[in-house]
C-alpha cells in the first residue's frame, strides 16, 4: 500500500524481521481459482496452531502482512488472503467512501467465509495444526472475525479488533455479529475504542447484552472498551494509533489465543 488511508501521504509502516520465519506471498487455491495471499510461520516447525489474519478495509497491505509476522514470532502459522481481489484492487483507492462503494459493498460474507475455509485447508496441507484454529481481524476484518467464529465449528477462538457489530458495509451482508451471538462456535475477544464514532457505544453495549444472554461460547466471549481510543488504535502506521492501548490489547490477544489454542 503506497498511501496513508487517513492523510493520503506515504505511511511509515513497521517492518517486523522475518528472521527465523518461513514467509511470503503466494496464490491461494480457493473455490473459483486463486487469489493473492501471504503467510508467516516459525521456520521448519510442523504442527503450529493456525491463525487466520483478516485485513482492514484497505486490503492485504504491508501492515497486515507485518501482523502475520508478529504472530509467527509467537509460534503461530499466520495466513492472510486478499478477500476482495475479485471485486477490485483496494490499493488503488485513497478515498474510503469510494472504496466501500465500488469494492467492499460488493463482497458477500459467503465469498469471504469460503476463502477463509480455503485458507484453513491450505494451512493443513503445509503441515500446520488446524485442530488449533483461531482467527483475528481488524476494522472490516473485525466484523468478519465474529462471523467466522459463528461459521466454522472447528474454530477455537477469535480476537476481533474494532469490527462493526450491528451493521455491515453493504446489502450483501445480511447478518451481523449481534445477530449471531447466540450461535457462536468459539469464544471471541472484542477490542474496541470508546471514541470510535463508526461503532457507537450503544452497539457495543447491545453486543455485550447479546453475549451475556447467548450460548456457552457467547458467555465465554468478552468485549473490552478502551475509553480514550478511536477506531484503528492498533494500526501503528495511522494517526489513530494509541501505543498504550495497542500494547495492552496485543497482550490480551496473545493471552486469549494461548488460552484456547494451547
Amino acid at each position: 500500500m503506497s498511501f496513508s488511508p487517513i492523510t493520503g501521504a506515504a505511511p511509515t509502516v513497521i517492518h517486523t524481521s522475518a528472521d527465523g520465519l518461513d514467509h511470503g506471498a503466494f496464490k491461494m487455491p480457493t473455490f473459483d481459482g486463486e487469489i493473492s495471499a501471504y503467510y508467516a510461520a516459525p521456520a521448519g516447525q510442523k504442527n503450529a496452531p493456525v491463525l487466520l489474519v483478516v485485513q482492514e478495509v484497505f486490503g492485504l497491505h504491508e501492515h497486515i502482512q507485518d501482523v502475520c509476522r508478529r504472530f509467527a514470532k509467537e509460534g503461530y502459522f499466520a495466513v492472510a488472503v486478499e478477500l476482495y481481489e475479485r471485486q477490485g484492487d483496494a490499493s488503488k483507492y485513497t478515498d474510503v467512501p469510494t472504496l466501500i462503494q465500488e469494492i467492499v459493498s460488493k463482497v458477500s460474507d459467503e465469498q469471504v467465509l469460503a476463502d477463509l475455509d480455503a485458507s484453513v485447508a491450505w494451512a493443513k496441507q503445509q503441515g500446520a495444526d488446524t485442530s488449533r484454529l483461531g482467527i483475528t481481524g481488524f476494522c472490516w476484518g473485525g466484523r468478519i472475525t465474529w462471523m467466522y467464529a459463528e461459521h466454522n465449528a472447528n474454530c477455537k477462538a477469535g480476537v476481533a479488533w474494532y469490527g462493526k457489530l450491528a451493521v455491515g458495509h453493504g446489502p450483501l451482508q445480511k447478518r451481523n455479529p449481534v445477530d449471531v451471538a447466540n450461535t457462536l462456535k468459539a469464544p471471541v475477544l472484542g477490542l474496541y475504542g470508546g471514541q470510535d464514532a463508526g461503532i457507537p457505544l450503544d452497539d457495543v453495549h447491545r453486543m455485550q447484552d447479546a453475549l451475556a444472554n447467548g450460548n456457552d461460547m457467547a458467555k465465554a466471549s468478552e468485549v473490552i472498551v478502551y475509553p480514550e481510543s478511536n477506531h484503528a488504535f492498533y494500526a501503528d502506521y495511522r494517526p489513530s494509533y494509541n501505543e498504550v492501548d495497542a500494547k495492552d490489547a496485543w497482550s490480551r490477544a496473545l493471552n486469549w489465543f494461548k488460552r484456547y489454542l494451547a
